[in-house]
């Protein structure tokens, strides 16, 4: 019946029917078919599991005692560091009713106060780009909306430029460049130097530290290298900075990427958990069609904006204009983030330390050591991954990513057997 209507009736019009049923004349005789409602969304299909936010779901559902969440980027929850962050944003809460701060709807750019001491944040406060007033800065909403909104300025300005992205990375549907080199399980260098040459006046989006999923960041030289490379094509750099204080423990070491690029003037896009920033050049204009230049790129963020989400959240936004804007808060807020950064480095030499000792077969770990921030890349395949779960209780992205935020001192060696296992015995 279902086969035979859905080939007679069309969506959205009128048929010959009775208290939900259909005339239809079948050997001279009028038979009554009971009607059959169509959903017109029935060829959206089933979309797949998120690949972090699936994980998480996943270890939710296990019972076992022994059962470690390393997919999402969450920090240990049970950390000093993390208590007194907690601690920290109820000082900051607190300054805001002293002021008696409202809650009414920001502009389309965000708080003023936040867009400053974010800008600061990631170019350093006295930095010329800042000081030249070469800089459009707008709130967005968290780090992928910063993102979202750089890409709508792309689409719609830069019409058919290229976009490259490291591979690998999350999904999108733009060119990629190499990036991981799963023998060294490091970065491909060459290949990556390689695959931003061309072709010329494209998009590079790097991570500016801390690289998600791998944890592996180019060297200082490296960078340097990939600055000459970029400046010789005429491309535009799209940094992605996720990270900055939680890879090394250092606003300053964390921002240099982006900082070398700012330094030899170029034009470039960077995208903040919670901001967006377009540097306009002052190398071959004058500084008062850079500024003109800076105010229509603000006012084309805000105009792409509008539609997406109108106007950004307060709350959050003040909570960082009173930490940061307050030196006492500033700096016990550093003191704390580099504690974290200094934890997450202790568990990552506890991890290499376990698998060396445990380990008998000669494998250098070592890449463990030379990673940074958040993750890690163990360089497991699918199949071994699947076996982290399936046997040791490890939830982790399908592409061999752990997030080593979410481990503890205690649990080292524990992984340790789970990694050294699911490599050697699982093809």
């Amino acid at each position: 019946m279902h086969e035979k209507l859905k080939g007679k009736v069309k969506l959205g019009s009128t048929t010959n029917s009775t208290a939900g049923f259909i005339k239809t004349k079948s050997f001279g005789r009028v038979s009554m078919v009971a009607a059959v409602n169509v959903s017109r969304f029935e060829g959206v299909t089933m979309a797949p599991p998120d690949p972090i936010l699936g994980v998480s779901e996943a270890f939710k559902a296990d019972t076992d005692e022994k059962k470690l969440n390393l997919g999402v980027g969450a920090y240990e929850p049970k950390s000093y560091s993390l208590m007194c962050l907690m601690l920290l944003r109820r000082l900051a809460e607190n300054l805001m009713l002293e002021r008696g701060e409202n809650k009414e709807y920001l502009p389309i750019e965000g708080l003023a106060a936040f867009n400053k001491v974010t800008a600061e944040l990631l170019f350093g406060a006295d930095n010329s780009v800042l000081k030249e007033q070469r800089v459009a800065t707008v709130q967005g909403l968290s780090g992928t909306g910063s993102l979202r909104l750089a890409a709508a300025l792309i689409e719609r300005y830069f019409p058919g430029a290229k976009v490259l992205i490291s591979s690998p990375t999350w999904e999108f549907p733009w060119s990629e460049y190499r990036y991981y080199d799963p023998k060294t399980v490091g970065l491909d260098f060459e290949g990556m130097i390689a695959d931003i040459k061309a072709p010329g006046g494209s998009f590079i989006l790097l991570h500016g530290c801390a690289h998600n999923p791998t944890g592996i960041d180019p060297t200082p030289e490296q960078w340097e290298k990939i600055a000459d490379v970029i400046q010789e094509k005429n491309h535009i750099p799209f940094f992605d900075v996720a990270y900055q204080g939680f890879a090394s423990g250092s606003l300053d070491n964390d921002a240099s990427s982006v900082r070398l690029f700012a330094t030899r003037g170029m034009e470039l896009l960077v995208a903040q958990i919670g901001a967006m920033n377009v540097v306009c050049s002052s190398s071959d204009l004058a500084a008062r069609c850079c500024e003109v230049a800076v105010i229509q790129v603000k006012s084309q963020l805000k105009r792409l904006a509008r539609p997406m989400y109108s106007n950004p959240p307060v709350h959050g936004a003040r909570i960082v204009a009173n930490v940061v804007g307050n030196p006492a808060l500033f700096d016990e807020w550093k003191a704390e983030m580099e504690m974290m950064a200094g934890r997450i480095k202790n568990v990552r030499q506890k991890l290499f330390d376990s698998l060396s000792a445990k380990d008998k077969s000669g494998k250098d770990w070592s890449f463990i050591l030379r990673q940074i921030g958040m993750f890690s890349f163990t360089g497991l395949n699918k199949a071994q991954s699947d076996n982290m779960t399936n046997k040791w209780h490890v939830y982790m992205t399908k592409d061999g990513r752990i997030s080593l935020a979410g481990l503890s001192l205690a649990k080292c060696e524990y992984l340790a057997d789970a990694i050294i296992d699911s490599y050697h015995n699982v093809s």
